[in-house]
């Protein structure tokens, strides 16, 4: 089945949006970079003054307990950008032994907004924290004094996270997946092999030395007309098997644009691209990642 895609980024390239199912959470005190550098997937070490970087928590069995955006403001001060609904309880094991440390972990009442416009990001000053994304097209997430206009739903941004093969990750999947299962090696600095223990790390490295990860996430798209059902995350969609069709997958994520179904699945990893697949009554056709599936 073919469809032509509709890009979020194509089709408003000068997107500016309230991220308002996000949240902004700091780190701070002199051990915070020890500290997230022994919770999270991602080398903490390395990240500079004014880098971020995708990452995870995991728990003991190195399942996700939360995904987000880590960015460095000073040599001891982080932020953490969030999904509201994995929290009260992806905040409370991640600070489970943080009594240990000199460090704090502060839920902030500030407004968040994601833009692809460069014309606002011209308008940034000293008062604006920028968070620039890695990923292409770029994309910023700012918070601060700063007076701007929003000009989209903030459901798009997580749709171009889809588009972009940038996993979600929500309540109803929350402890359910390891990282690779959601193509987080895939993503540049998202998993460090090299920096050492971490809560998780061993499942993580047998997935990646051992073979262990049997998953990876996939994009799907499917043409709609008027009003649908979307389904649920941690629902399934459905493969044809002969003149049968069976339930697979776990759904990451589903966004509705324009007269278009988009949903992130994590099926198993040697899919047969031919397969026909089906949510509801909608047909369903791969999307292509602008990564590759192959282990590094």
């Amino acid at each position: 089945m073919k469809c032509e895609c509709q890009k979020v980024t194509h089709q408003q390239p000068e997107l500016c949006v309230a991220l308002t199912q996000y949240r902004l959470i700091e780190v701070a005190g002199i051990d915070a970079e020890k500290y997230l550098q022994g919770q999270l997937t991602c080398d903490v070490a390395k990240l500079a003054v004014g880098e971020q970087s995708l990452t995870c928590h995991c728990d003991p069995k190195g399942k996700m307990s939360a995904l987000f955006r880590l960015y460095r403001a000073t040599a001891e001060q982080f932020f953490l950008i969030i999904q509201q609904n994995l929290l009260p309880e992806a905040l409370v094991q991640l600070k489970k032994y943080a009594v240990f440390s000199k460090v704090t972990f502060t839920e902030l009442d500030q407004a968040l907004f994601g833009t692809t416009s460069g014309e606002i990001i011209a308008k940034f000053n000293e008062n604006v924290t920028a968070c620039y994304l890695d990923e292409e097209p770029k994309r910023t997430i700012f918070w601060g004094d700063i007076a701007v206009e929003a000009n989209g739903d903030g459901s798009l941004w997580d749709l171009i996270d889809i588009q972009q093969g940038v996993p979600l990750l929500y309540k109803a999947n929350q402890f359910e997946l390891i990282p690779q299962a959601t193509n987080l090696q895939q993503l540049d600095k998202a998993i460090s092999f090299t920096k050492g223990c971490y809560i998780g790390q061993e499942t993580v490295a047998r997935a990646k030395y051992r073979g262990a990860n049997k998953r990876a996430m996939f994009t799907f798209v499917g043409n709609v007309e008027g009003e649908i059902e979307l389904p649920a995350v941690a629902s399934s969609i459905e493969m044809q098997l002969g003149e049968n069709w069976k339930n697979t997958g776990t759904i990451l994520a589903v966004q509705r644009y324009q007269q278009q179904l988009w949903l992130q699945v994590v099926l198993n990893k040697e899919l047969d691209p031919e397969a026909n697949f089906r949510v509801g009554n909608v047909r369903l056709a791969l999307f292509e990642l602008p990564y590759s599936l192959e282990e590094n």
